[in-house]
């Protein structure tokens, strides 16, 4: 459901849609050629290119396969689903079949849920019972995956265990459901890591770990601290004011609370919408706004950025995150116990007016 800011805003965004760009939807349709042709080109080009470079290049085409991916499900650039899966069918990042990321995606966008571990699918807090039965050496993964260099390392990891064990668990469960999206996702995926060996010498663990690990990783920058919890629900989602390189690889995603709050609107015309409203979506996200990624690369590199355990249980609930020195004093201890490293700066945990 879209979230306007005014009457204004809505007579506005109508008559955009009207446009040559929102009716043809042409850039999306570009895109689409640029980034599958992009992908193969460069594979089809490993030998002049060498493989650390043809690897360093798919991660990055891979990450932008990923937004476009994101942009399918949200209805661009077609209205029929089925046409926006085949689209987004082909496995060059490896690891999820579009069907299972589109649904657990749009489950994400339950916004009276964002950040709620047992609700929201991308939720990278775990619930307070989940903490306190966790170890010492669970709890110093996670206060570490919960740091930029960290998501980056172990973050990608998470997201497969946890993705993977919901697929185990809804077969013993006996929903088989999504057992023909996961037969079609490795087909495709051994046919597609076949050829990449046979015709372009691209060794299958290079694809595998090199391209899609790889772009697990860089996608991980954007979604590293996009939601925190909040008892407001716009207060939880960031507007990151991202450089152009940036906003290009994650298609304008990084106004983030103008995707959430108007989903249907195409990626090309996000940071116009922000601009024109820039004050106002400040107001409305709690001042959580970032300057650029580099922000949370320096304050957040080897610091934990919020705490894990979730406090709140339901939405509405007072959220109580705990104070920055304390976590940081306990993070820094369990990570070097951990022997991960010598010391770990001190962090403060974002409160809810905070950022």
């Amino acid at each position: 459901m879209a979230i306007y800011l005014d009457d204004t805003q809505r007579k506005t965004l109508a008559r955009l849609a009207t446009s040559w760009a929102w009716r043809t939807q042409w850039p999306t349709w570009l895109l689409i050629v640029v980034i599958y042709g992009g992908w193969f080109g460069v594979a089809l080009h490993v030998r002049m290119l060498g493989l650390p470079l043809t690897a360093f290049l798919l991660a990055i085409l891979s990450t932008w396969y990923m937004s476009l991916q994101h942009e399918l499900l949200h209805g661009h650039p077609t209205r029929s689903p089925f046409i926006n899966a085949l689209l987004g069918f082909a496995p060059l990042a490896v690891w999820f079949p579009y069907r299972i990321y589109r649904d657990s995606h749009l489950r994400h966008h339950d916004d009276p849920h964002l950040t709620h571990p047992e609700q929201d699918p991308e939720s990278y807090f775990v619930s307070e019972r989940e903490w306190q039965r966790a170890g010492s050496s669970i709890r110093a993964l996670l206060a570490f995956r919960n740091t930029f260099i960290g998501r980056l390392l172990v973050g990608p990891a998470f997201s497969i265990a946890a993705t993977a064990a919901d697929a185990l668990n809804k077969i013993r469960q006996g929903d088989l459901r999504d057992v023909p999206a996961w037969f079609a996702h490795f087909v495709a995926l051994g046919m597609l890591a076949a050829w990449l060996q046979q015709v372009c010498a691209i060794p299958v663990w290079v694809f595998i770990i090199g391209v899609g690990y790889g772009a697990l990783s860089l996608g991980s920058i954007r979604s590293f601290h996009e939601h925190r919890a909040a008892s407001e629900h716009a207060h939880r989602t960031v507007i990151n004011e991202a450089a152009w390189g940036w906003r290009m690889l994650f298609l304008n995603n990084n106004y983030h609370l103008v995707h959430h709050d108007l989903p249907h609107v195409p990626w090309f015309a996000l940071k116009g919408v922000y601009q024109t409203s820039r004050q106002q979506y400040i107001e409305r996200s709690g001042d959580f706004l970032v300057e650029g990624y580099s922000e949370w690369i320096r304050q957040y590199m080897f610091a934990v950025v919020a705490h894990p355990a979730h406090s709140g249980t339901a939405a509405g609930v007072d959220f109580l995150p705990a104070t920055g020195d304390d976590f940081a004093g306990q993070s820094r201890g369990k990570l070097r116990a951990a022997g991960w490293f010598g010391d770990v700066t001190k962090t403060h945990v974002p409160t809810i007016t905070e950022r």
